[in-house]
């Protein structure tokens, strides 16, 4: 039997940006520019060129800017461009809202990665659904996104991508994974723990860059909310063990040609920035000049 389609997508939005203060006081972390695009644009084009069709963002009051940015093109803005001969820019801002379906949510419940999920589920229904961070940025070939759909539709079994920790501290950021190797770089999960640390980690394989889910997640979520202590965060990976123990096949995979950065981390968004100017090709080789002479 044919697996369903992927066609729907999940961006968490809601966090307050902590680490870049004072900036995201009023500008959302999400909205932070690579070059000349924020990056949950890049993240939106990297779903959108994998099959996704619909995609809901869960924000919070504060990021309304989020929503400005993925409407139709204004009037005045427009206006302004066509009476500076900016067609090519014109044409470039009027494409953005047309990239998908966009839907926001506003998130309520108790913190964690798992609440946003649950905000949505009225919107997903029955369907599988990638769930993914606006500040987690890879860049990969195929993306990180195509990567997983083409091993949830060869398996129809939830999907993450992950990559090898090399460094301890790391260890208390990410979800750590770990299982049998069923083929080169799938691993058919048998547990996942948050942050657990380098001394009590499973594996040194991380979670990263978001999740593949089938529709089943939301019932094990129902499940394991009323369980919830006061004070501690409602996460995915509860719910993740408690399907995988009733025999549910959860798999993670090694991400191919890929690189990852976690943007909401100051010096990985400044590498980030680079690496992305350094792609351009309308800026590539000057501002390597411009690098090379700051090293001399």
């Amino acid at each position: 039997m044919q697996n369903k389609p992927v066609r729907k997508a999940i961006i968490a939005a809601a966090g307050f940006g902590t680490r870049f203060l004072p900036q995201t006081k009023a500008l959302p972390k999400e909205m932070l520019p690579l070059v000349d695009k924020p990056i949950i644009q890049y993240i939106v084009e990297e779903l959108v060129s994998a099959g996704i069709e619909d995609i809901v963002i869960v924000t919070g009051y504060h990021k309304r800017s989020i929503e400005d940015h993925f409407d139709y093109i204004s009037a005045d803005l427009r206006s302004n461009l066509k009476q500076g001969n900016k067609e090519q820019l014109l044409e470039e801002t009027k494409k953005i809202s047309d990239l998908a379906n966009f839907v926001y949510v506003r998130q309520k419940g108790p913190y964690g990665n798992a609440t946003p999920i649950l905000n949505c589920e009225h919107l997903i229904g029955d369907e599988p659904f990638i769930y993914t961070y606006a500040d987690d940025f890879i860049d990969a070939e195929p993306s990180r996104f195509a990567q997983m759909i083409a091993l949830y539709q060869e398996t129809g079994a939830s999907v993450l991508p992950c990559i090898e920790l090399t460094n301890d501290e790391d260890y208390d950021r990410y979800g750590v994974v770990a299982g049998e190797e069923q083929a080169e770089g799938i691993i058919r999960m048998s547990t996942i723990v948050e942050k657990p640390g380098k001394q009590d980690a499973p594996s040194s394989l991380a979670n990263v860059g978001g999740y593949l889910l089938t529709p089943d997640i939301f019932s094990y979520l129902h499940d394991s909310l009323p369980s919830l202590e006061e004070g501690k965060e409602f996460q995915i990976q509860p719910a993740m063990r408690e399907s995988i123990k009733d025999g549910n096949q959860i798999l993670a995979f090694k991400l191919r040609n890929a690189r990852y950065y976690d943007t909401g981390n100051k010096l990985e968004y400044l590498k980030t920035v680079v690496d992305m100017a350094l792609k351009r090709p309308d800026l590539s080789k000057d501002f390597m000049a411009y690098l090379r002479q700051l090293v001399e």
